[in-house]
Parts: structure tokens; sequence; C-alpha cells
């Protein structure tokens, strides 16, 4: 399947409302739709500057999203065949990352029974079950779960969170991980997401910060302008999110991801080829390109939640 084919005749229905907020009145915010290969379509993707359609800002809550939006069905096959191996010799990287999360989960809810979902090879579940959580992922990759079930022994289910065979009120904690940015209709993701969790549980979202200075500094070509996202919310738009889908947000701080420094340096090749893998054989020319890093740009947003009780 080409994913250059999701095209404007095939956008989601109600394209023209705010996913956050529900408004509908909206400006043009940047010009980035263009031709995306399959490469575009994985986790590790460095088509910077380019989405499957131009990005609008609502005038309500200044969240953006795309527009037109790409119908949900498409997207969902489309990750369905995605794969990469490029996270996995970042293992280290990916584990540091994901206690930093559990650390702030920790502070409100478990250990207890947690879901990963949009989990892909599974090292936040590594992790979990390491501090004493009993963890059950959920990816839509066909790949990415297989990797996790066979080389990780992980409880992972091969399915989307709108399909996925889930207990209701099963979960302690539930974490959406560079996901929400993914989703059509993160609103209703929400309010499945609130049917598993038990009383008392949290909701953790980890996504980029649109509303951040380097991301306005950097505009269209700042590096999650690419074409697997189609929401980008503000600090402002995913806690107007939250709260129109009865989630009280708890923290909201800044969440710089641990990689090697080889791998952020290869990242540049995103913008210049050349100067990346020159950045590259330097650090490791120099001993330091294994060396575990996590430079915070302030562009990275984690967000800890809980569903608030109905009212009388």
């Amino acid at each position: 399947m080409d994913p250059s084919a999701l095209s404007g005749a095939e956008a989601a229905p109600d394209a023209r409302i705010c996913c956050a907020c529900g408004g509908k009145r909206f400006t043009e915010s940047y010009r980035v739709a263009g031709e995306v290969g399959e490469a575009g379509l994985i986790p590790t993707t460095v088509a910077y500057g380019t989405a499957l359609a131009d990005i609008v800002r609502c005038v309500g809550c200044g969240h953006r999203q795309l527009d037109p939006m790409p119908a949900a069905d498409r997207l969902a096959a489309l990750y369905e065949i995605a794969e990469s191996a490029d996270y996995v010799d970042q293992r280290a990287g990916q584990i540091a990352t994901a206690d930093r999360v559990l650390d702030r989960i920790e502070q409100f809810s478990g250990p207890g029974r947690i879901g990963d979902l949009g989990c892909w090879v599974g090292f936040l579940l590594i992790a979990a079950e390491a501090r004493g959580w009993s963890g059950q992922g959920v990816e839509p990759s066909q790949w990415a779960a297989d990797y996790g079930r066979r080389e990780h022994g992980l409880d992972v289910q091969c399915a989307d969170l709108f399909n996925a065979e889930l207990v209701p009120g099963s979960f302690d904690a539930i974490v959406l991980g560079d996901v929400i940015e993914h989703l059509v209709d993160p609103g209703a993701a929400l309010d499945r997401i609130a049917t598993l969790l038990a009383p008392g549980g949290v909701l953790a979202l980890a996504l980029p910060d649109a509303g951040s200075r380097l991301a306005r500094l950097m505009g269209r070509r700042w590096w999650a302008v690419i074409p697997t996202h189609v929401q980008y919310f503000s600090r402002d738009s995913v806690s107007a999110l939250l709260r129109a889908h009865r989630f009280g947000p708890l923290l909201i701080e800044t969440q710089p991801k641990v990689f090697s420094v080889g791998y952020y340096l290869g990242r540049i090749g995103g913008y210049s080829e050349r100067l990346g893998r020159i950045g590259v054989r330097v650090a490791a020319r120099i001993g330091v390109a294994e060396r575990l890093w996590a430079p915070d740009f302030g562009d990275r947003m984690l967000v800890i939640a809980r569903l608030c009780e109905p009212e009388d």
C-alpha cells in the first residue's frame, strides 16, 4: 500500500472540527503536504517538514492538526505493516526513558497492572515488569508485536487501542507513549481508556509539545513535523482535550528521551545527510557514540492524568 495515496478525497469526516476543544475556526499554520514514502511512516522517520496534509491551527485553543485529516482506517492499515529495527539497538536508552516515565506514574499509582497501548517492541513493559508491575501491551504493527512476544516474552496483542480485547476496569495505569499525536480521534481514545482504568488509575501521555519555544522557532522544520503525526498538541490543548473527556491533569513536565549520542547525531540526517554522517563518525572516533544522552530541548512533554469522578 502506498502511503502517498492518502489524499483529501479519502479524508476523515468532520476534519474541520478541532480534535482538542471542538472548535470550528482555524487559521493556516504550515504548508507541509508532500510525497510520503513508506519510510515516512515508521517511528524513526527523518522526513522532517513533510506530512500527509497541511497543518491548521485552532483559533480557540491553539491546537494544530492536519487538514484534511486522513481516514483512520487507512492509517491503521499502514501502521499494521510498519517495520523498523532502528530502536532495537537503543535498548539501554529506551529502558532509561521508560524508567523516568514510571518514576512519575508511581507518584500517583502502582505498582499494579499497566497497559502500554502502542508499545512498539515493548521496552516500557520490560522496565515496568522489572519494577513489579504486571504488563500488557497493544501494538498495531505486526512486526513490532511479534518482536516483543518473541524476543522479550511479553504479553503483546497485535491490535489498535480501539479493537484490542482488554478487560474493562483492569488497569491501574495506562501509557500512551508517542501515540496520541498519531490518532485521528484522540477523544475517542480517551473515552476507551476511561473504561479500562480501575478506580484511581492514571493515564500517562508522552508526546511532542507544539507550543514549546523550540517548536515555534523551528516552525514547519521542527523535527516533530513528520508524516506519522496528525495532531500537534500544546500543553493547553492537551489539557483541554483531557478535561473534555473527564480526565484531570495531575502533572505536566518536559520529557526528554534517552538515546545514544550516535543515534541523536544520526538524526541530523533529516536536515543534512552529510552532516549526520560526519557527526556519527566523529562521535565514534572519540569514543562517545554509544554514550547515553538525554538532551532536554523543552519540546516534549509528559502528562499524567486521572479520571475524574462523575458529578452527581
